[in-house]
């Protein structure tokens, strides 16, 4: 069981930020399969290059790590996102409810996140989370 890989994937993302990406290397190959909401990057370089680009108007980003399932070859991580964006809810809190599912061997090579991409961004901005609560209200009704 790689359990050691899975405990410094968890502390690199507890502290991770724009100046210390290079630490990525430490638990990802260079093959690696990044998907998200959002995105599907390929590779360490385009990762690094990705995390970047979303670290630059961050205020702060801090991952609780709430549970985690690991066996030899895969782990399933389930966290809160607790960040503040120079650019989003004009850099109040937000948190946001995820999960990380990662295949690895003496490295991580596959990592999708799952979250609620309207918790995270559309919900937050002002146009778009008056429809949604409009939308979420007649989803109920």
């Amino acid at each position: 069981m790689n359990k050691q890989l899975i405990d410094e994937f968890c502390q690199l993302y507890q502290s991770l930020g724009k100046d210390n990406l290079d630490l990525l290397a430490q638990v990802y190959r260079q093959d690696i399969a990044f998907i998200d909401p959002i995105h599907q990057i390929n590779g360490l370089d385009a990762l690094t290059t990705y995390f970047n680009h979303l670290y630059q108007n961050m205020i702060s980003c801090q991952f609780n790590i709430e549970y985690v399932i690991v066996d030899d070859k895969q782990a399933s991580i389930i966290w809160t996102m607790h960040y503040q964006h120079s650019k989003i809810n004009a850099g109040k809190s937000i948190s946001v409810n995820g999960s990380s599912f990662l295949k690895y061997d003496e490295k991580i090579y596959y990592h999708r996140d799952y979250f609620d991409v309207g918790q995270m961004l559309y919900e937050q901005l002002p146009l778009l989370s008056s429809v949604i609560t409009m939308v979420k209200k007649r989803a109920v009704a």
